[in-house]
């Protein structure tokens, strides 16, 4: 397992989460998922999350929208 430790804005507020997974890099796109997940993964309208064959700019783009910036992982 290795850990990650993801900085980022949510709604303007800087914050930190960490993630143990079984792979040797994260990706921002990556990390966005995983931070949309985070925040709106319980929301009942599932129309706001990115689909399973979105692209990394569509994933990036979409996190923006829902007020996910500045991503910065760091390992």
């Amino acid at each position: 397992m290795r850990n990650y430790t993801i900085q980022y804005l949510f709604n303007d507020a800087p914050r930190t989460h960490q993630l143990q997974l079984n792979q040797s890099e994260l990706s921002v796109a990556d990390a966005a998922m995983h931070l949309v997940e985070l925040h709106f993964g319980d929301g009942e309208n599932s129309l706001v999350m990115p689909t399973a064959d979105s692209t990394a700019e569509e994933i990036l783009q979409q996190a923006e929208v829902m007020g996910i910036t500045q991503i910065e992982v760091v390992t």
